[in-house]
């Protein structure tokens, strides 16, 4: 496996390998880097509510997280959605060891530049590519220097090479901060933010396990153990069995969540260093800042 050392991943607050209904996550082959805090990176377009009610700041450079040369960038046409701008972009960088393919960044770079860890690649775009409850970030895969970078398939599986604490969740929560697709809660609460990432807990066949992923909104998610893949054949989540896997990558079942009863869209699952809180994805909620929620599964 291929993936950034432990030392750039924790560059930034936030990362999923498998939230994305689109081909280029499948197994874990691409990595979508949330950059900045706080809630302004959770989605509808940068206006969520933080803690305090204030409109969150909106950041949008996006800093690298590979050094090499740019070798190409291009203009790609996106799905039209009413949310998001009317092309994405590709920048393709020379590591030395692999090409690496970035997405959702308007780039401030062009072919023949040297670029380091954490200088800005340009400015993040809010793509037709991914939802509207789906915060800015850059998208990343790695494929073999002799290979085409264009191509949406064919990078390579990613490894993850630090530890996530998984969380233990009852469902439980209150409403922290909300958008027009989905609100967060204030539970499960990061234990030591900052110090190291966290993710909501699992259970593949008796072993605790990190989930990943838009669950059940897309097909499948991942189960990651401290970093590693784990082998198994059911998935848990509350003590019901929500999918099946095959080493890290978890296929789920027909599964309805609900809100206070409220059948809801999901949940997006994935790793943090600092704020953390379960995010629940449901468009048209009546939610607001403060309100109780209890999520089941049925």
């Amino acid at each position: 496996m291929v993936g950034l050392p432990p030392e750039v991943l924790s560059r930034y607050p936030r990362f999923s390998l498998y939230n994305s209904p689109y081909a280029a996550h499948d197994e874990g082959c691409a990595i979508d880097l949330y950059p900045g805090s706080g809630y302004s990176r959770l989605g509808d377009a940068q206006t969520s509510v933080d803690r305090a009610g204030s409109e969150a700041t909106r950041e949008t450079s996006a800093p690298s997280p590979v050094a090499g040369e740019v070798v190409e960038t291009r203009t790609v046409t996106a799905p039209r959605k009413a949310y998001a701008v009317a092309h994405d972009y590709l920048i393709v960088v020379d590591t030395g060891d692999y090409l690496t393919r970035m997405l959702h960044v308007k780039p401030d770079v062009e072919p023949g530049q040297r670029v380091e860890i954490g200088d800005s690649l340009g400015e993040m775009i809010r793509s037709g590519f991914f939802a509207p409850w789906v915060a800015n970030h850059i998208h990343l895969g790695f494929r073999p220097r002799d290979s085409n970078p264009v191509r949406a398939s064919g990078s390579l599986p990613m490894g993850c090479p630090v530890e996530i604490e998984p969380l233990v969740w009852d469902g439980s929560g209150r409403v922290v901060a909300t958008g027009d697709t989905f609100v967060v809660l204030d539970s499960p609460t990061h234990p030591a933010p900052g110090e190291r990432f966290v993710g909501i807990a699992g259970v593949a066949d008796g072993e605790t396990v990190v989930l990943d992923g838009g669950f059940p909104h897309y097909e499948g998610g991942g189960a990651l153990a401290n970093g590693f893949p784990t082998v198994s054949d059911s998935v848990s989540l509350f003590g019901s069995t929500i999918g099946s896997s095959d080493g890290r990558t978890v296929t789920w079942n027909d599964v309805e969540i609900r809100a206070n009863g409220t059948p809801i869209t999901g949940l997006s699952l994935f790793a943090a260093r600092e704020q953390f809180g379960a995010k629940l994805v449901c468009p048209g909620h009546g939610f607001s800042v403060g309100d109780s929620i209890s999520v089941t599964l049925h």
